[in-house]
């Protein structure tokens, strides 16, 4: 493991840090009491590049990798985690799918504009009866003349309100099981596509999230991603790749909580001094920072290992359960830290915590992946 970041990705880090504190922070509060970003916001964030960071050069993106996404996920997911995770689920589930499966005409006919900001790009898997068990799904995508028909509903699609691109995966075979599954490009305002209302959520209150419903939907046979039956495979693959982004998003929520906590106990005061210099906080305090470091470095060990092109299924497991657990606890010691402040919303650490506890849920709960690094070391022992 290099746990030196190289001098491009250091570069970044402090750009998007300086963009977050002066850009994001102020209006972190608003946007989760509305549960809405601001268009503009997404504006810049395209001009930044961040839009494309996965996405190679040759279609308009960045193209600097796994690791250079995870370092963007923690510094956005510092100041809110909502803006986080619309970039996240963008490039590291859209633009993910399309990268790794679509064909040339595909990729030269979305990425630019998806890697620029023109356009924003979400992609459904889950579904009202099926979340953990995606091979379930129920979605149904039939065969009419060249094209296809789609039937069915998504459930939990994030930037579903404000997308205009959808990787949409689909049952084509009924018979052939997780083999019968094939992934589609679906534009926005196609005849019989159409958007819910936003979910009102615990937390990541800022990025929407929706249910979608297909009324018998056409789309031509340039909207099959890969080869048919390929589609689950597919979004497996992109799963893996989405776990390291969503430990990444887990770090930042973690690191704003701890940074909230140390500023806070060095001006609060309790029995006649600040209570930074209570042992109780203290120790409280090095073990969130020890937990944190920790989740650091399997995030980026696993970046690291998909940026070589290995398989990292068990390090991306591991790293994104490490993570998203150890985040969801250093929000309750921060808000501990705080006491009665840390339950008010004038504090941020109270969404912290809040926005923390769907990194657990989210691209495999935690049994998943408990049930994935089982298996790794079982088939490996």
């Amino acid at each position: 493991m290099n746990f030196d970041l190289p001098e491009e990705i250091v570069a970044l880090r402090d750009m998007v840090r300086k963009f977050a504190a002066e850009r994001i922070r102020p209006g972190a509060r608003e946007w989760d009491r509305e549960q809405n970003l601001p268009d503009e916001l997404v504006q810049e964030l395209g001009e930044l590049g961040l839009m494309g960071i996965l996405t190679p050069e040759e279609y308009g993106g960045v193209g600097l990798g796994y690791l250079a996404n995870a370092v963007v996920m923690e510094e956005l997911a510092r100041q809110d985690g909502g803006v986080a995770l619309l970039v996240g689920a963008h490039n590291g589930l859209c633009l993910s799918h399309i990268n790794l499966h679509a064909s040339d005409e595909q990729k030269k006919k979305y990425l630019p504009k998806l890697a620029a900001g023109e356009w924003v790009g979400a992609w459904g898997l889950s579904e009202p009866g099926c979340g953990s068990d995606a091979a379930a799904l129920t979605t149904r995508a039939e065969r009419d003349g060249d094209g296809w028909r789609l039937t069915g509903n998504k459930m939990f699609i994030t930037n579903g309100t404000r997308a205009q691109v959808f990787v949409v995966i689909a049952r084509t075979d009924p018979e052939k099981g997780a083999k019968g599954i094939s992934a589609f490009i679906v534009e926005r305002g196609v005849e019989g596509f159409s958007i819910g209302a936003k979910e009102d959520k615990l937390g990541i209150r800022s990025s929407d999230t929706v249910p979608l419903d297909f009324d018998n939907v056409y789309v031509g046979p340039e909207a099959l991603v890969g080869l048919e039956g390929s589609g689950f495979v597919g979004a497996m693959q992109v799963l893996e790749r989405g776990r390291v982004g969503i430990g990444a998003l887990a770090i930042g929520l973690a690191r704003g909580a701890l940074e909230e906590s140390l500023a806070y106990s060095k001006d609060r005061t309790a029995f006649g001094k600040p209570i930074a210099d209570l042992q109780a906080i203290q120790f409280m305090m090095a073990d969130m920072a020890t937990d944190l470091e920790g989740a650091r470095l399997l995030v980026h060990d696993a970046a690291q290992a998909l940026d070589r092109g290995e398989d990292a299924a068990l390090q991306a497991s591991v790293a994104k359960l490490r993570a998203s657990e150890m985040a969801t606890q250093v929000g309750l010691k921060a808000i501990q830290i705080h006491g009665g402040y840390g339950y008010t919303k004038d504090m941020p650490v109270e969404r912290y915590m809040r926005d923390a506890k769907l990194m657990e849920i989210g691209e495999g709960s935690s049994e998943v992946q408990r049930i994935i690094i089982a298996r790794q070391l079982l088939s490996n022992g």
